[in-house]
Formats: structure tokens, sequence, C-alpha cells
């Protein structure tokens, strides 16, 4: 049987184009002893694999030229020669983009839905929602009464992270990239002012509604925006970094120069830490009961957007980086059996 998959044509310089993705057309393998063959019905597409697509060192191995992407996969099992596994259950793990794969069984696990769509586990109670666990809780720490801005609010992460705050007991302001994306942060996820950045003047408007000050700034995005910040943090300010999306499609030789940090770290005192998500593995249990309980009682709000068919993932990757999704990016392949 034949099967679709996508591959990395050649590494990008600068914002990828059609002439970096490739569709191939390529055999669907029989699973052995301890594999599965799962049919997969949505795919993760994530701002940090632009960085794979590079060969600069990195955290992680960078995509080979000419084999598949990887990344973030919920799917269905069609054959298991596996006692962990039975035909029907719901899987997720970090799959090749293609429409079958055949796996050992320990590289997925069961995906629980509790009633919700499958491609929850791939946003709100998945990688993202992680991300925003660790980041705010481990790391930002928001006490009652403090002053947290986030980055992206309206992303897949953010619009966990600034909840999380929220039921902290902070005050929290949103920095997004257009009116429908602060009305969704303000009216749905609770943020108490939001920040337009197309608008301009990103600094006066944060002055405007952090009067007080930011004593907790969650990082997704970096560059002017973040540039604006660092004048505002309160002393013994907190900054967990996520992310840096404004620089992910810097053309070679192009380089990220902004505001110096530092006078502005030490005059505050300032922590700041970067992190990734497998850094807090032990952890792992813990964010799940708090996430699953939050999403199951109502009280934490996502969305996903959604785009249907395989052919729609370079699409579906390259709508990140022009802003055009709220919440959760995701590919549906197809429906489960």
């Amino acid at each position: 049987m034949k099967q679709e998959q996508l591959v990395l044509q050649e590494r990008p310089n600068g914002l990828p184009n059609k002439d970096t993705f490739q569709f191939k057309k390529v055999e669907v393998a029989e699973p052995a002893e301890n594999e599965v063959l799962l049919k997969t019905l949505y795919v993760s597409v994530d701002p940090y694999m632009r960085g794979r697509m590079s060969d600069a060192p990195s955290y992680a191995e960078p995509f080979e030229a000419g084999a598949p992407l990887v990344g973030g996969n919920v799917s269905q099992v069609m054959k298991s020669n596996s006692d962990q596994f039975t035909s029907g259950d719901l899987v997720t793990g970090n799959l090749d983009f293609q429409e079958y794969n055949v796996v050992k069984a320990d590289k997925v696990r069961k995906v629980r839905t509790n009633g919700l769509s499958p491609s929850n586990a791939l946003s709100v109670l998945g990688m993202p929602s992680l991300t925003a666990y660790f980041g705010m809780m481990h790391i930002g720490e928001p006490k009652e009464g403090e002053t947290v801005v986030v980055s992206g609010a309206a992303g897949a992460v953010g619009q966990v992270a600034g909840q999380l705050a929220k039921k902290a007991g902070a005050r929290v302001v949103g920095i997004v990239g257009s009116e429908e994306k602060a009305k969704y942060i303000t009216e749905t996820l609770g943020y108490d002012a939001a920040v337009e950045y197309k608008k301009g003047n990103v600094s006066e408007q944060l002055k405007e509604t952090c009067p007080d000050g930011i004593d907790v700034y969650y990082e997704n995005v970096g560059g002017d925006i973040s540039d604006a910040v660092w004048p505002l943090l309160n002393v013994f300010a907190r900054v967990p970094v996520c992310g840096a999306i404004s620089a992910y499609n810097l053309e070679e030789g192009e380089k990220d120069i902004g505001l110096r940090v530092q006078q502005f770290l030490i005059k505050s005192r300032v922590k700041m830490q970067g992190l990734l998500v497998g850094d807090f593995a032990e952890h792992y249990d813990e964010a799940y009961q708090v996430l699953e309980e939050a999403v199951s009682n109502g009280e934490l709000k996502f969305e996903e957007t959604i785009h249907d068919g395989f052919h729609a993932i370079p699409d579906a990757f390259l709508g990140l980086f022009s802003g055009e999704n709220i919440g959760k990016q995701l590919v549906k392949v197809a429906d489960a059996e």
C-alpha cells in the first residue's frame, strides 16, 4: 500500500517556501514483533521546527534533507504486534510526517481523551501546555497582586500561560497581533488587558497597561517587543524564555541585534531562564493533573486552529509566522475508524 510523506527538500534561507518541502509516495511497512502500525489523525506544527530545518548547532538534532519532517502526532493503532496496544487505540508521540507510521511500541503512549477530541493531546493536554505550565509556575512563579506579561498571548503556549498566572492571583497583560486576538485573550481567557503590537508604540502601550511595572515576563517572541519590556521589569522580576519567534526566519548573515539587556537584569536583579519542556520530565504527572482537572471542569479555556488534509501541512506551518492561528495550530489528516 502506498502513502504520502512530507520531506525536507532543502534547508531554507530565511522564511521557508514551496522549495523547502516535497511530498513523496512511499510504501507502508508491516509491523514486526513489538511494533505497531499507526494511522495519522492529527499532526502538530510548531515554531521550534524552523530551527530544526537549519543544520546550525542546537539543542535538538536537525531534520535531514530528503528525510521526513518529524513532529507531534496523534494516531490510531491499525495493527499491533505488542501487548501494550490493541487495534483502535489512540496514541501520541513524535513521529514522521506521513499518513502511516510503523514504530516500536515504546515510541508512543496512549491518549487519555476523557471524551475530548484526540487533537487536544497535541494542544491543551500536550507539549504547549506543559511548556506553559513549567515556564510560568516553575520559573515565573507568579504571586497574588503581581503583574505578568505574556508575549504571543493568543498562541498555543501563551493562551495557557496567562490563565495559569490569573489562577495564581496575578494581573495579566497579553501582547498580541490583532484586535481579534486582543478580544480573545481578554473576553475568553480572562486577561486583564491586551497590547496590540501592530498598532505600534509598544512601549507606551505597556506603560499604560502595566503602571506598576512588570514582575513576570513570559517570553515567546523576542525582538522589538521584548526590548519594550526590559525597562519596565521590577526588582526581582522573573523571565521564563520559551521562544523568540521574531528571529527564527533570519536570512544568512542577518543578525538579531536589539537592546542590551544586561543593565536591566543587573539593576532589577532579574532571573531570566530558558526552558525546554523535557527538562521537567520528573514533574509531568504534576502538570498533567493540574491541566486535566482544569480542562475537565471548564476552568481552562483554549482554541485550536485546524487545517484539513495532509497537503495542508506546509501552509499551516508557514501560518505560524504570519500570526494566522489562534491557539494551537494543527492539521487534521484523517478521521478515526
